[in-house]
């Protein structure tokens, strides 16, 4: 049976200090309720990069141009839990070079809390593949598949 994968954009936003930003999940929302996780969401008919910027100034408040945005790091994912819709997955993680604003919360309904993170010491709980990927990316490595046997 052939699945689409779903194609997801990630930011990877690191102050001068190392620090990242990463956003607590609203408890009610379908996927990873309470847990960290980076500002993200799924394409709509648009490039990854207008997705990514898209995606900042709705959830956060935050403006980057595209020239400041390079893809960091990829994970392909496939999640055969039982409470999972089984869908393939595609996450494109970009970091922006510069960015203006603050993080705000401007959909609390999906995120409760944005907080600047080490990215050695975690805050608990995280979304798997998000810490898979800060991990990989501390490492320099561009590419990580996770599920598939």
């Amino acid at each position: 049976m052939t699945r689409l994968n779903v194609i997801g954009v990630h930011l990877y936003l690191q102050r001068e200090d190392g620090r990242i930003l990463l956003g607590r999940r609203h408890p009610g929302v379908a996927f990873a309720g309470d847990h960290f996780h980076f500002l993200a969401g799924h394409l709509e008919t648009e490039g990854a990069k207008a997705g990514l910027i898209r995606e900042a100034e709705e959830e956060a408040g935050l403006a980057i141009a595209p020239k400041d945005i390079e893809l960091v790091h990829t994970v392909h994912m496939l999640d055969e839990r039982a409470d999972s819709d089984g869908q393939p997955r595609l996450g494109l993680i970009f970091r922006a070079r510069t960015w203006t604003g603050t993080p705000e919360i401007r959909e609390p309904d999906k995120c409760m809390e944005w907080t600047w993170a080490d990215p050695h010491r975690l805050p608990t709980p995280m979304v798997t593949y998000t810490k898979v990927a800060i991990e990989a990316i501390g490492r320099g490595e561009r590419y990580t598949e996770l599920g598939w046997n």
